[in-house]
């Protein structure tokens, strides 16, 4: 099983939840969780009006062994408007592991953290926290 939770933040209300979404899916092979401005596809939803998200931006899929993968989809630009960093642990536990634009990280079964997505252009940003039980 994977658990998502979704907390957007804008200005200086950085310990805000109050936006706070949730997600989960099994681990079953094909199954796919996304996070992106598109409400037609993504499970997460970020305000509309957050152009350095794209339509779908961060996608989670597991693979034929049950283990869960990042996928940091490449969007209409060349140059992203955000910057992903991927964090295990306990939030706010350093700056985590940068992640490239189209790129992908495989989450370690058991592991547990956070992706913030940050507009490279303004104080807001995203958190996606996740949990990816052992089951």
């Amino acid at each position: 099983m994977l658990e998502l939770t979704m907390a957007t933040t804008a200005g200086g209300d950085e310990g805000a939840t109050a936006a706070m979404a949730m997600a989960d899916a099994r681990s079953e092979p094909g199954s796919v969780l996304r996070v992106g401005r598109d409400a037609s596809v993504c499970r997460l939803v970020t305000p509309d009006d957050w152009l350095f998200v794209s339509r779908v931006h961060l996608e989670f899929r597991c693979g034929p062994e049950g283990e869960w993968v990042l996928f940091w989809l490449r969007g209409s630009q060349d140059d992203p408007a955000s910057e992903v960093r991927l964090r295990f642990g306990p939030q706010g536990q350093g700056m985590g592991q940068l992640v490239t634009y189209g790129g992908v990280v495989t989450l370690p079964r058991g592991s547990w953290g956070d992706v913030l997505v940050v507009d490279r252009s303004g104080p807001r940003s995203v958190h996606v926290g996740f949990c990816h039980e052992l089951t």
